[in-house]
């Protein structure tokens, strides 16, 4: 329920920043343009945001007969978890990275490169699997997927603000306006996903860990991806850096905007609380 009422947050917080942006181009008629785009935008973010950013990255469903070994992992861990069977798909991709996605768990997908299958052992794999998992479980795929599509769009629309200039209320052209928006609009959305993104991965690091019974397996994939990724940029990630939330690793190179996107915790921190769990007596 509560990830339900910040996904309410975040789209009425787009849908004003919409507005404002809508205001700086056309004033009045542009705000309540803006105003009907954001609410279309709501509607489809919420609907289809999932499938949106699947054929983003390629991703191509894979079942028993096309990846046995992977979709079998899966199945294993949503039994265990208490999930419906999701989706499972897989991107060809060299860099190693995982997501997962949907509006709720009965109608969630999961996501690997081909990478990350090539660069992890089975134990290490099916830490990240219970990682995205858990991330199912807790209800984090909904606001993750909507701030992914709609950070994306307000990029867009304050980038056509810069194209066609901001107008004033007597419709005379305002540039500082312009280039305000276009500064402050990826800001503003960069913002909110670094608020709803850092703490949940130390929980989804947690239950991926309890999901999967191994701890120590994780924190070694994890800093296995981290090694592994140096060198290997992920293209659709740097044209689009507001999927990069999503992964279970940051996919980004850095810099400029792009540095406003790395929404994840240090890998070490993130070891360090994986391997303190292994060693408590409960573990």
């Amino acid at each position: 329920m509560f990830n339900i009422l910040k996904t309410a947050v975040l789209m009425a917080a787009i849908t004003a920043l919409f507005m404002a942006v809508g205001s700086a181009i056309g004033g009045r008629s542009g705000m309540m343009m803006a105003l009907v785009v954001a609410l279309g935008m709501n509607f489809f973010s919420y609907w289809f945001s999932d499938k949106l950013v699947l054929k983003m990255y390629k991703a191509q469903q894979v079942d028993d007969t096309s990846a046995p070994q992977f979709y079998g992992m899966v199945r294993e861990l949503a039994g265990e978890a208490g999930l419906p069977m999701p989706k499972v798909y897989l991107i060809e991709e060299d860099a190693p990275n995982a997501f997962a996605t949907g509006r709720n768990p009965q109608h969630a997908a999961v996501a690997a490169t081909t990478g990350i299958l090539r660069a992890l052992s089975p134990g290490e794999m099916r830490g990240v699997m219970a990682h995205e998992l858990a991330h199912v479980k807790h209800r984090d795929i909904l606001i993750s997927t909507v701030s992914a599509t709609m950070a994306g769009a307000v990029s867009m629309l304050a980038n056509f603000a810069m194209l066609f200039g901001g107008r004033d209320s007597h419709s005379r052209s305002n540039p500082i306006a312009t280039i305000a928006m276009m500064i402050l609009a990826p800001l503003a959305a960069s913002v909110i996903q670094t608020a709803i993104s850092r703490a949940r991965e130390f929980e989804a690091d947690r239950g991926g860990a309890e999901i999967s019974g191994d701890p120590r397996a994780l924190a070694a994939a994890l800093e296995k991806i981290q090694r592994f990724s140096l060198g290997r940029p992920m293209e659709v990630a740097e044209r689009h850096p507001e999927t990069a939330q999503m992964m279970i690793m940051n996919p980004l190179s850095g810099g400029g905007l792009r540095g406003l996107f790395s929404t994840h915790p240090p890998t070490e921190e993130r070891v360090q609380r994986l391997l303190a769990m292994a060693r408590a007596p409960s573990a």
